[in-house]
């Protein structure tokens, strides 16, 4: 996998932060990790986790798709029409037509974003005032959507088909095995995880829809 570019995730996210007013301390609290950790991540010292990552974006009330772009924000505070209509879409894409991703993303040149805990995302496309993370998701061999087990949960609805390798995916109480050409659907608000427990990447197409508001 060849990233075009690395989005300054934790810039993005102080940003949001400091918009906000939200102190550091504040928001680690929030999140259930420590300061350090957070401010870590705010410096590029550390990657969060899958499930870290949404707690943040939850938090702050961002979507996880504005963290590839640090300009997303800004550009959406000035825009006057509602988010989701037809009107914000093509004020977004006047705003900025070459943040529109698509309608061909070729392959080796879509941003990607590594993760913590063995997890890759890669952005398969982006339509402007579009509330959906569109996303190809690597998780290497022992990868997890949260190094430290716990179960995740955040807006939207979930879709993902997995290609290839194999995914264990916990989902409440109850936990699935998803093989290449298994897909998974379901609300994103119940607790959730993935890991893989083989010995070869499991990659698949992960789509979610809905607004972190």
């Amino acid at each position: 996998m060849s990233p075009a570019v690395v989005p300054p995730v934790g810039a993005r996210i102080r940003q949001a932060r400091l918009e906000r007013g939200t102190s550091l301390r504040a928001l680690a609290r929030e999140v259930g990790v420590s300061a350090s950790l957070v401010s870590q991540i705010e410096t590029g010292k550390s990657q969060p986790s899958v499930s870290t990552l949404y707690a943040i974006t939850t938090a702050l009330g961002i979507s996880v798709e504005s963290l590839f772009d640090a300009r997303e924000g800004a550009r959406a505070a000035a825009l006057p029409a509602a988010r989701g209509t037809v009107p914000y879409a093509l004020a977004a894409l006047a705003a900025d037509p070459g943040r529109r991703i698509g309608p061909l993303a070729a392959a080796g040149g879509r941003e990607t974003l590594e993760l913590d805990s063995g997890v890759v995302w890669e952005r398969l496309g982006r339509v402007p005032g579009a509330d959906v993370d569109f996303l190809l998701v690597t998780y290497r061999p022992g990868g997890a959507s949260s190094g430290s087990g716990a179960l995740m949960r955040h807006a939207g609805t979930e879709y993902g088909y997995l290609t290839s390798g194999e995914l264990i995916l916990t989902l409440g109480f109850d936990e699935y095995t998803v093989r290449p050409g298994d897909s998974v659907c379901f609300e994103s608000t119940t607790p959730h995880r993935y890991r893989n427990d083989g010995e070869v990447p499991a990659v698949g197409v992960w789509f979610v829809s809905g607004d972190v508001q």
